[in-house]
């Protein structure tokens, strides 16, 4: 890394004051010297993935005079340079005063804002202080100039599972097979599946050219054998094609906990599997309490933080967490994990379980490399209309004004119509990588 003399930037004072219900906020009036100063310890880096854990810059700001006691709460905004932070990676800091971000932290964020790996970019840094929901302040920008690196897996391969168990059904080319991923074992592959009650087979290149079945249902695969006869679920489906052997085992990863939306009790918000970087992941609207992780919605098998260190323990302690919108990721290689504050995409609409109050089911974004995908898989649906929205609230909804029902993806519009749907399960997928929004719903 480059030696940097480290850079303060003084901030301007924001403020906003704010409108409920039609009845004025009472506001505090701010000392003029309520001033932040916000300082990098390197201006210019270039990370490496071979220095992953290392750390690679601290973020510094200094005590706010407010001319009052005050209890504030800072978050960290980053954003491309030149942008107006509406869609800035945020970076909660609590209380504290600085910020230590690892190469790998930093590294997550920058391709987070779709910055190019080993290409030097630059990106904005503000820090935002917060007194209460009327009251924030937010500081100039400080720039730091990155070369971030490519840290996505390739786990893919050319084999997938197909039938009418799948929402893909026994083949469609707008849908592909749900995929099977390398493992540490030659010729052997792992799927992480949820299946409806059906059947199913494994087939090579999206195509019946090469295909394998179960005759006699004994476990042993054979090209062009039977389908496999499976009841609904969450599994893992690891096969051996050196072998030609299989096996289907119950399989999930969930959060629960009085923080999230069912308690202590199932069902638990599903994690997915991310191949990309080989962990589990999902997005979640959590209330102030406490989370675990577990197995199969089951206490045999759960993970906590004894000590709070981001570090996880078998059977380890509850891990605290403040109400919010997060995107969590869970490690069973590292047994890390972290929840990072993130705007969410979630479906409202009397179609959906909770209706027009939500709280909405949450989208999962894409976790590689298409920026500006969403999905939602097996979502149950009654007759009805949706809409699409941020963070539970109406400020930002999307609808459809030009709905086409004889299509499967239609353009969206900001506060557009509402969209109907029939009673039914769909893959939803929403596209905000363009010009226009799409939102495309396939039936299972």
């Amino acid at each position: 890394m480059k030696n940097i003399i480290s850079k303060s930037i003084y901030a301007i004072t924001l403020f906003s004051a704010f409108f409920v219900a039609c009845e004025d906020v009472d506001t505090i009036q701010l000392d003029s010297t309520a001033n932040t100063v916000v300082s990098l310890s390197e201006d210019n880096v270039v990370l490496s993935e071979d220095t992953a854990d290392d750390n690679a810059v601290t973020i510094s700001w200094t005590e706010p005079n407010f001319g009052f006691d005050a209890a504030p709460s800072y978050t960290i905004m980053m954003d491309v340079s030149g942008g107006d932070f509406t869609a800035a990676q945020l970076i909660s800091a609590g209380s504290d005063y600085n910020y230590v971000f690892t190469v790998a932290q930093l590294n997550n964020k920058l391709l987070s804002l779709g910055l190019s790996p080993n290409e030097e970019s630059s990106v904005d840094i503000r820090v935002k202080t917060t007194l209460s929901a009327f009251q924030e302040m937010i500081s100039e920008s400080v720039t730091l100039v990155v070369t971030p690196y490519s840290s996505i897996l390739d786990l893919s391969t050319n084999l997938g599972v197909v039938g009418n168990a799948t929402a893909a059904g026994w083949g469609n080319e707008n849908i592909p097979d749900l995929p099977f991923y390398t493992t540490a074992t030659a010729y052997e592959y792992v799927a992480y599946v949820t299946l409806a009650d059906g059947e199913i087979k494994f087939r090579k290149d999206n195509s019946w050219a090469e295909n394998f079945g179960d005759t006699d249902a004994d476990g042993t695969l054979e090209a062009g054998g039977d389908n496999i006869a499976v009841t609904a679920g969450t599994y893992k489906i690891t096969v051996n094609m050196a072998t030609l052997t299989y096996t289907m085992e119950s399989y999930s990863w969930g959060i629960v906990g009085s923080a999230t939306p069912n308690g202590w009790g199932a069902p638990d918000v599903m994690l997915h599997y991310n191949p990309f970087s080989d962990d589990w992941r999902t997005v979640i609207t959590l209330v102030d309490g406490d989370a675990k992780f577990r197995f199969n919605e089951d206490w045999a098998i759960n993970y906590g933080d004894t000590g709070a260190d981001g570090s996880l323990e078998i059977g380890g302690d509850n891990i605290a967490v403040s109400a919010g919108h997060y995107l969590v990721t869970f490690n069973l290689n590292t047994l890390e994990y972290s929840f990072e504050e993130m705007d969410v995409w979630g479906l409202v609409g009397n179609a959906t379980a909770n209706g027009w109050d939500g709280p909405n089911q949450k989208f999962v974004p894409d976790f590689g490399i298409n920026e500006g995908y969403y999905y939602i898989n097996g979502a149950v649906l009654n007759d009805g209309e949706i809409k699409v929205r941020q963070n539970d609230a109406w400020a930002l909804n999307y609808g459809s004004s030009s709905y086409n029902a004889g299509s499967t993806t239609n353009d969206m519009d900001l506060g557009g119509s509402n969209i109907p749907v029939t009673a039914g399960t769909y893959n939803i997928i929403l596209d905000f990588s363009g010009s226009t929004p799409k939102i495309t719903m396939y039936p299972w």
